[in-house]
């Protein structure tokens, strides 16, 4: 990890930051092949004696361009700078992705914002990146600018496994069929996520199992039902098994993703947790009463310990605490 690093909003970099080795991309879930753009990046710095950082954008170029369909962020702003400390980066540098850059050429992208307001000392993107209007910029159109402006660049191939590129896409397929050990795999870490817990109806206290209650975004893509989880409550990681759903036994109503921490007492409400996804369980039942309800919840509770203690999901790091 990084022992200082800088979340950088716009174009005015610290000293620390200047003349940077940046890899270049949007990096929505940190998946493996972002690793392989990210450890050149961090290869190059270390030859270049500069410091290395990610250039990304915000909000996600698909939310403006269609933000009738917007994308299930794997990695909002928050967690994926804490991702690519956590990788060894010293900044993440973000821009504003509005009509004012939906409008840039890649001509001026490379000229004035890449070479004269960042003043990088080299770039690296993956093979497929394209930007600018019209997407008209390439890999190849960065790497041949930096060649004739005395500056490194590298371009990095898809990393595949079975014929398929390692992608954000798989990812949330994985995430979409509960397929906990595919999706951490993909990602190389075990798929994670921030929410503050909320006030609920605090039915779990009366079942013998006090919950905290996260809402996750609307268009989450996480598969619903039972989950063995590991939080972290600021510096401490407990274990856990969560439900997300619409608890169709009570109210069938907005889908919430409920935690019950293993050995833990005291007051949650508005903090900030990270919970890590160690294996879906089961889906979602409806119980004809609470009895039944919570045998089961009792015998989800025992199959979470389990599958913790014995870490046979998936062989993915964990990344907690943050």
């Amino acid at each position: 990890m990084a022992e200082t690093f800088y979340l950088i909003h716009g174009r005015a970099l610290p000293a620390a930051i200047a003349r940077p080795v940046i890899a270049i991309g949007n990096f929505d879930g940190l998946h493996r092949g972002h690793h392989a753009v990210i450890n050149a990046a961090r290869d190059l710095a270390d030859k270049l004696h500069r410091p290395a950082a990610v250039l990304t954008f915000e909000p996600h170029p698909r939310s403006f361009f269609r933000p009738e369909a917007p994308l299930f962020r794997l990695t909002p702003e928050p967690i994926k700078a804490k991702l690519l400390a956590r990788f060894g980066l010293q900044a993440m540098i973000v821009l504003p992705f509005d009509a004012a850059m939906a409008a840039t050429t890649a001509e001026h992208f490379i000229d004035e914002i890449l070479f004269r307001e960042l003043d990088v000392a080299g770039v690296v993107v993956g093979h497929d990146f394209h930007f600018g209007k019209g997407r008209g910029g390439t890999p190849h159109s960065i790497a041949e600018a930096c060649r004739h402006d005395g500056r490194e660049a590298r371009i990095i191939e898809a990393l595949r496994e079975n014929g398929a590129p390692v992608s954000s896409s798989a990812v949330r397929a994985a995430l979409a069929d509960g397929d906990m050990p595919r999706a951490n795999q993909l990602l190389g870490y075990r798929y994670l996520f921030e929410s503050e817990v909320r006030h609920g109806e605090k039915i779990g206290r009366t079942l013998g199992y006090p919950t905290a209650n996260l809402r996750l975004p609307e268009n989450s893509v996480l598969k619903q039902g039972i989950y063995a989880v590991r939080v972290a409550v600021g510096s401490k990681v407990y274990g856990g098994v969560a439900s997300y759903g619409r608890r169709p036994t009570f109210d069938n109503g907005a889908p919430l993703f409920e935690v019950f921490l293993f050995d833990f007492s005291g007051d949650l409400y508005g903090q900030t947790l990270t919970v890590e996804c160690v294996a879906w369980q089961r889906g979602e039942i409806k119980f004809d009463g609470i009895e039944p309800l919570i045998a089961q919840m009792n015998k989800d509770a025992a199959e979470a310990r389990r599958i913790i203690a014995e870490g046979e999901a998936s062989d993915a790091p964990s990344l907690l605490p943050l």
